[in-house]
């Protein structure tokens, strides 16, 4: 089949817009479940299609009375919940443009996010959320109307609508004629950055941005494919790209049903019961549903030793079938350790249907990777950025363990002179809003996206990631290392959940551990370890020596100027949105060399 090309997706998407591809999906799909969330006697709530954009009519029709216009903004500040959903695709049949803020946001981060984008009304999911607003109302001075999903004890007050005053008290809208006021150049969302860097940049993303990559998505999942009524669970924040584009955007216009989980920690519970067809995970969702299954199974040392062994004998099997040259041997092998061994153990997590699954956001031990496909979780990596609507390379099917996959369908990318990363296409995206200077560093004259990351690529095309171009490790003795890849093998050890590499201008790299909690409760019991905290357990000298003899074999795949020569284990796991972590659980490498500059000094005492 030929390669498709960005003017073969122009033509496929020319002229349509998220919300016309929504009333096409009610059109066709309008009596099958769309949005499912849980109801508080533990049973679900369920909505089809045509009640969907029943709501998203009335929505739109309440956010009117409220003021808001084609051209305006609205701020969201709400949790996994199908009146996310709902709200955001009314914003969007008003013709404005609906924007995600991370619900970890300080009342500061508040305010700069709904003054800079020029918010218009902001709807919140509760009153902890609304307080926030309420502290900084008086800087925000373009912002009209706060609105609120759920006020049970009627704190907000009157002039505060509900969401059943906006959804209900204003009849409704014609969707097709909201959809008219909706163009591809319409802006679909400002995606604010992380600001790990500076103050959090907008990414402007277009209608046409959305529609574009969403059908090369459907391209790289393969024609053959139907995605209709594929089972999702919506859990990471909705300020963040891949949930966006993964849940919300697919859904519109693919017609997945979703179910909403409000409580990232929650993940696991939700995946047994949804048993979902796709899932995407950032690396740390991944590592902690494996590390389930190895505390699990650490009680019994004989399964665990025949468990690791059928996961040997898989891997190789797991990357001659997804390149199709398994021998009809192998084949038979595979299908008795994935029915005798390993269908028990996704039946377990709730993965046992799963069609893809994706990881990103952040890098992916090889390892890992290697064992979910080895136990027939069809994990692939995908990267991009913001900038990118979210994919520029992924492969979901021939993958290739420690790379990325190649470019996107119908996306171009490159490596510049110095290796940077760097793609052109419908997914690159506007510019950053209210910031020219910022849009040209990242924008060049030709409409290459550069992306700050290191890679290279093999004869098959596909990228492998070196590192930020920012944050490579430059020792004292002049030597480029990159701090990902040993992170992402110091994650394999066992008993380690997080990992920071240190050596910046120093004579040698060391690197900060943090114990994985359940991981670190097992050892502690199969050793007759009384404690009292993960923390405590962080200053046991025999845990200590066990993680040190793990992080030696991670690190004889290095030479000897790249390898970690100490490390200093912590017992606080670090968590999205902290001083450690981005929301998107990103290293926040500056706040970490401040925050544990006694133990790093340590370390090279």
């Amino acid at each position: 089949m030929a390669k498709m090309t960005s003017a073969d997706i122009d033509r496929f998407v020319e002229g349509q817009t998220v919300a016309s591809a929504f009333l096409h999906t009610v059109a066709a799909h309008g009596d099958s479940v769309a949005l499912r969330e849980r109801n508080p006697h533990d049973g679900w709530f369920e909505w089809t299609f045509h009640e969907y954009a029943a709501h998203v009519a009335g929505g739109a029709a309440g956010l009117r009375a409220l003021g808001v216009e084609p051209g305006d903004r609205v701020v969201l500040m709400m949790r996994n919940t199908a009146a996310f959903h709902m709200l955001d695709l009314a914003v969007m049949f008003c013709g404005a443009t609906p924007i995600s803020i991370y619900n970890s946001s300080s009342p500061e981060q508040v305010a700069y996010l709904t003054g800079h984008s020029g918010a218009k009304v902001a709807i919140v999911e509760d009153a902890g959320f609304l307080e926030r607003f309420l502290k900084i109302r008086d800087e925000l001075p373009a912002l009209e109307q706060i609105g609120i999903v759920d006020d049970p004890d009627e704190i907000a007050g009157p002039d505060v609508p509900t969401f059943q005053q906006l959804v209900h008290d204003h009849g409704v809208v014609d969707l097709a004629d909201g959809a008219s006021l909706v163009t591809p150049d319409s802006l679909a969302t400002v995606i604010y950055t992380s600001g790990t860097t500076g103050p959090p940049k907008g990414v402007m993303l277009t209608q046409y941005n959305v529609m574009w990559t969403a059908q090369s998505l459907v391209e790289a999942f393969g024609e053959s494919i139907d995605l209709t009524g594929f089972r999702v669970v919506s859990y990471l924040p909705m300020a963040h790209i891949a949930e966006r584009m993964t849940s919300h955007y697919m859904q519109a216009i693919n017609g997945y049903e979703i179910t909403s989980c409000p409580d990232a920690a929650q993940i696991a519970s939700y995946l047994r019961e949804v048993r979902p067809n796709l899932m995407f995970g950032v690396p740390r969702v991944w590592e902690k549903l494996q590390a389930g299954v190895t505390a699990a199974m650490a009680a019994e040392a004989e399964k665990a030793q025949r468990f690791a062994e059928g996961i040997e004998a898989a891997k190789p099997i797991a990357n001659a079938r997804a390149w199709g040259r398994s021998t009809p041997d192998q084949d038979k092998t595979w299908n008795f350790l994935q029915e005798a061994a390993f269908k028990p153990v996704k039946v377990a997590l709730g993965l046992d249907q799963l069609e893809f699954a994706i990881t990103g956001a952040a890098p992916i031990a090889r390892e890992l990777l290697e064992w979910y496909n080895a136990i027939g979780v069809p994990l692939s990596e995908i990267y991009g950025m913001s900038e990118s609507s979210g994919p520029m390379t992924w492969a979901p099917t021939r993958v290739k363990p420690g790379t990325v996959g190649p470019a996107i369908p119908g996306c171009e990318v490159e490596l510049a002179e110095d290796g940077e990363l760097i793609c052109r296409g419908g997914n690159v995206f506007q510019g950053y809003l209210n910031d020219s200077e910022k849009t040209a560093e990242a924008l060049d004259d030709d409409g290459w996206l550069h992306s700050g990351d290191i890679g290279v690529v093999d004869g098959d095309g596909y990228f492998k990631i070196v590192d930020r171009k920012k944050e490579l490790i430059i020792t004292a003795g002049g030597k480029n290392i990159s701090p990902a890849n040993l992170e992402a093998a110091l994650k394999m050890v066992p008993l380690v959940g997080q990992a920071c590499a240190i050596g910046d201008q120093r004579k040698f790299v060391t690197a900060l551990v943090v114990l994985d909690p359940e991981a670190a409760q097992v050892w502690a019991a199969s050793h007759h370890v009384e404690f009292a905290s993960v923390a405590e357990l962080a200053e046991n000298d025999e845990l200590v020596a066990e993680v040190e003899r793990g992080v030696a074999e991670a690190m004889k795949q290095f030479n000897h100027a790249e390898e970690v020569k100490k490390v200093k284990v912590l017992g606080e796991e670090w968590l999205p949105d902290s001083d450690e972590l981005t929301p998107t659980s990103k290293l926040k490498r500056r706040s970490i060399h401040a925050k544990y500059a006694a133990e790093i000094e340590e370390l090279y005492r």
